[in-house]
């Protein structure tokens, strides 16, 4: 670390901002922290580490109060080459599973000695390495968090044993599963499971919530005061998930009722990626610093966020429906496919008959004659669709952005604007902007001092801000992206 002074003062001021940036070891415990412990030992007492990984082969163990494993993910993982990144990416992405190297290496072109040595000279830890760790975050946070008993948890973590679990926590956490889990948590069968789901302050909550409220899909998203509920069906029996403010100061509150236990992953990581827990702030603030009206937008509402949807299909389907309509009409159109041509099932709550999100081999073929939209709009989904089935299109975050909206570009039905939006919501590329887009041009011209350039890779940030600044002003409909 290069400014220990400085690590020091925003250890002592527990500035939920560094949360994850750095970790403090305690020379007189042999424990490593986050910045945010409430423990506060004497200057002399401690040294700083840039990732987790740092401390643990300095010797130090997990602080078991402040859990360094539950802090957002660092930035300094990001990686500076593109083929890192994207790699990364795939780790955050996949289900919590073993890594075989050869095979993932494969997916970008190049050997796994290849991938390691740029692992090893970007990150300091192989992508093997990486996954395992996860797995273990992963597995740790369920153990603290929930009553799911201990052999649901290695299975779910990915591990093929209970006994390669025990083994891999007692060399991760230096004691047992058993020992980790001091109390019962605070759960009832009735009201599911509840996980915290940390961020870097400042978050806008409200903004976030905002969003997917005028974008909401009737039947499968309801809100109630200060809350996101969505049902989801994977594997076996449908649950439901509910989202709200945490009473601590920078995590939002997970609850999972009902689905199946080797989901809850996939669940975690959907919903972390929806409402862009692992953005930093701060990156963001730089790179507007430089434009005097961003900035002063920033300042407005600070921690505005880039909400994606629950599954990346679902909203590139929504946003070709909303092309050039109204958000009304769009809505309205979205509950006519989602009711023609969705999959029945019983609500996980009330039992009553709903319908789920169709995937792209249902709308690959279907008529959809049941959705009030254009013939050459519905053709322009079931080519979507027959792309993604047939594997000449993908919609995985770790792909080349630019190739990315080439290939929607090829789409007939498909223009500039989509395929901005479609790239920012579905495969979280920052630095999308639907240019095109009435509000966010006007906003241009109106403040021709904004110099986008300067903001890349954080465009979509900028867009995000400008679209809550002058949804309002410059769209009677309230068309609000």
């Amino acid at each position: 670390m290069h400014n220990e002074d400085a690590c020091y003062r925003a250890m002592l001021a527990r500035d939920f901002r560094f949360d994850g940036k750095f970790y403090v070891g305690v020379k007189t415990t042999g424990v490593y922290c986050r910045p945010i412990c409430p423990a506060k030992p004497k200057r002399e007492n401690v040294e700083f580490f840039a990732s987790a990984m740092l401390a643990e082969k300095k010797g130090y163990r997990p602080c078991l109060r402040c859990r360094p494993e539950a802090a957002p993910q660092s930035p300094a993982w990001h990686g500076k080459s593109s083929l890192v990144q994207r790699a990364l990416k795939a780790i955050s992405d996949q289900e919590y599973a073993d890594l075989n190297e050869e095979a993932f290496a494969e997916r970008f072109g190049v050997s796994s000695r290849h991938l390691r040595r740029l692992f090893d000279e970007e990150i300091g830890k192989s992508p093997k390495r990486i996954v395992l760790e996860n797995r273990l975050n992963f597995a740790r946070t369920l153990i603290v968090e929930t009553s799911v008993p201990i052999g649901e948890i290695a299975l779910t973590s990915g591990f093929s044993s209970v006994r390669r679990f025990n083994d891999a926590i007692k060399d991760r956490f230096k004691r047992p599963p058993s020992l980790l889990r001091k109390r019962s948590p605070d759960d009832a069968s009735r009201d599911g499971l509840t996980l915290s789901l940390p961020y870097r302050p400042p978050f806008d909550w409200d903004a976030g919530l905002a969003y997917y409220r005028s974008h909401a899909i009737a039947g499968l998203e309801t809100f109630a005061e200060g809350s996101y509920e969505r049902v989801f069906h994977w594997g076996g029996k449908p649950g439901i998930v509910r989202v709200t403010q945490d009473r601590h100061p920078s995590s939002l509150r997970l609850q999972v009722i009902g689905g199946e236990t080797g989901t809850l992953g996939r669940v975690v990581k959907t919903v972390r990626r929806m409402f862009d827990l692992d953005s930093d702030p701060l990156l963001v603030a730089n790179a507007f610093a430089a434009n005097p009206h961003l900035e002063r937008l920033r300042r407005g509402r600070p921690g505005i966020r880039s909400p994606r949807g629950w599954d990346p299909f679902e909203t590139a389907v929504c946003s070709i429906l909303g092309q050039l309509v109204s958000m009304e009409q769009a809505n309205r159109m979205i509950a006519q496919l989602v009711e023609g041509y969705g999959e029945t099932i019983r609500h996980p709550l009330s039992g009553s008959e709903m319908h789920m999100f169709p995937g792209p081999e249902t709308l690959a073929t279907a008529d959809l004659d049941k959705v009030g939209t254009t013939r050459a709009r519905k053709a322009t989904l079931r080519e979507l669709a027959r792309r993604l089935v047939s594997g000449e299109l993908s919609l995985s975050s770790t792909q080349d952005p630019l190739a990315f909206r080439k290939a929607l570009l090829d789409i007939k039905g498909i223009g500039p604007w989509t395929a901005e939006y479609i790239s920012l919501r579905c495969i979280a590329d920052t630095d999308a902007f639907p240019g095109t887009d009435l509000i966010l041009k006007r906003a241009l011209e109106e403040h021709t001092d904004i110099d986008l350039e300067s903001v890349k890779p954080w465009r979509g940030y900028a867009a995000a801000y400008l679209w809550r600044a002058y949804a309002g002003k410059f769209s009677k409909k309230g068309k609000a992206k």
